[in-house]
């Protein structure tokens, strides 16, 4: 992954360089800007900013930016004033979406960031969320453009390198450590999610996920003649269809003092392309079905977030990577399938395949290593877009401390979610006439009953399912992210480790 922009720290005597970035509270009515009285080299000029910001009326509202270019009486060749809103209301401002609003003013070149307000500096760890926004927004996937020009036919400008001007400096760079391993992680999951599926297909994820080797996570790829051995009937029927073979990776990180001590698990959908099946999908969109592994994607981020920033806890991360393709060794609806836990499931559907894939991976991961929890993601149904657009990713959870602590970490990092129900009132809606379950009910409550199919392979282990389908791909453009793959759930799950599970 090319890293399209860098960042370091200096002391605020240092803060000067071609563009400086001030911070700056909301003023009072017929106040002037307080410019941060730190920065020495800037400070003096706090008059000119008044009264170019007097001229253009801005006052500083929240991640709003006033730019000043190639003013005599600067320091500087640009000044690109951010605004922090009313100081009273300090508390409230998200300093990762305020960093990626400034990463979108410093377009090219050196930028010093000051990691300050009029009144003191940054604390570290709003520095580092405010560097932690610059890498995400900076994130872009451009891979397969073999001309990369601007709109006016020149060559695209070179990657920013922006300096945060801070007060302590040292434990910045400490905490920096942290910030890129995060969105190392998160940048990994775009990149997976962006790919497409004629490059990523099952074979070539699992060797993606391979690389995780290299920071220490021990990588099991169990190929389909593995997976006929174990049993995973119902994730090996969904890939009938394809040339392509089924996977399923088991990844292990042991950071926790104690190597015996309980893991925790991550269970990720790959569906490295869904036509549907059988039950194809209409011709529109269909291209965008190469994200239908973004929760595998997600798994994988997370193992490399961990892993690089060495977390004190023991993970595993399992993921079932399949291709759902029309073929005559294709299932059918109205197949039956005995699944790992020896259910047997009704194939109602062949594009309700994603709980058939990880119906299996979860009763593995909870048999084979009992974890003290599961949490599951995917793309898994269109109707928890009806729901939820894509502001909230949807949870369902058999566990009110693990739900509750999913919620307030996607508070915390901006990634959230809404709980939905699990009741047994929907089960009616999916039991067979024919089997133990079907894996669809019909359009009613489709990501519930989803979740309720998928609560069957899960026994008595706390766990919580993820709907990312409206969050993991296509996901609109933010302060944070330009991309199409947005890596949505690796900075969740990584708060949700470091709030609870690390020892």
């Amino acid at each position: 992954m090319a890293e399209p922009i860098s960042i370091s720290v200096q002391g605020f005597d240092d803060a000067l360089a071609p563009t400086v970035v001030l911070l700056v509270h909301e003023a009072e009515k017929d106040q002037a800007l307080a410019i941060p009285a730190l920065v020495k080299s800037v400070a003096g000029f706090a008059p000119a900013i008044g009264r170019v910001a007097s001229i253009e009326r801005y006052t500083a509202k929240l991640n709003a930016a006033l730019v000043l270019s190639g003013a005599a009486d600067l320091p500087c060749e640009r000044l690109i004033v951010m605004g922090l809103g009313k100081a009273d209301a300090a508390d409230k401002i998200d300093f990762v979406k305020l960093g990626g609003a400034i990463a979108g003013k410093v377009a090219r070149g050196a930028a010093t960031v000051v990691a300050a307000h009029a009144g003191s500096a940054l604390s570290t760890v709003q520095a580092a969320n405010l560097a932690l926004g610059m890498r995400l927004r900076a994130y872009k996937f451009d891979k397969y453009k073999t001309v990369t020009k601007t709109k006016d036919g020149e060559p695209a400008p070179e990657a920013a390198e922006i300096a945060l001007a801070a007060e302590k400096p040292a434990a910045l760079r400490k905490a920096l450590k942290d910030v890129a391993s995060v969105a190392d992680g998160v940048d990994l999951a775009r990149e997976l999610v962006n790919e497409p599926p004629n490059i990523l297909g099952p074979e070539e994820f699992a060797k993606k996920a391979k690389e995780l080797k290299k920071l220490g996570v021990e990588v099991e790829v169990l190929d389909e003649k593995a997976l006929k051995k174990i049993g995973m009937k119902a994730l090996l029927g969904v890939g009938l269809g394809s040339p392509k073979e089924c996977q399923v990776v088991i990844m292990r990180w042991s950071g926790a003092k104690d190597p015996q001590a309980q893991p925790v698990a991550f269970v990720g959908k790959g569906v490295t392309f869904d036509t549907g099946g059988i039950s194809i999908k209409p011709a529109g969109g269909m291209e965008d079905m190469k994200g239908d592994m973004a929760g595998a994607a997600c798994v994988v981020g997370l193992l490399h977030a961990l892993a690089s920033r060495k977390a004190k806890v023991n993970v595993i991360g399992a993921i079932g990577l399949v291709e759902n393709m029309p073929d005559g060794k294709a299932q059918r609806p109205g197949d039956i399938v005995t699944s790992l836990s020896g259910q047997t499931i009704e194939i109602i559907n062949t594009d309700a395949e994603g709980r058939l894939v990880l119906a299996d991976v979860l009763w593995y991961v909870q048999r084979e290593y009992k974890p003290a929890f599961m949490v599951n993601l995917a793309t898994l149904t269109g109707a928890i877009l009806v729901a939820l657009g894509q502001e909230h990713a949807g949870l369902f959870s058999n566990t009110d401390e693990l739900a509750s602590r999913i919620t307030a970490a996607g508070l915390a990092t901006g990634e959230r979610v809404w709980r939905m129900p699990l009741d047994k009132a929907y089960d009616k809606i999916i039991d067979s006439k024919f089997a133990d379950v079907k894996n669809s009910g019909g359009r009613y409550a489709g990501s519930i009953t989803a979740a309720q199919f998928l609560q069957r392979f899960v026994d008595q282990c706390p766990w919580a399912h993820l709907d990312i389908a409206g969050t993991g791909m296509s996901s609109p453009d933010t302060e944070t992210n330009r991309s199409w793959g947005s890596g949505w759930g690796v900075r969740l799950l990584d708060r949700l480790v470091a709030d609870h599970y690390e020892s």
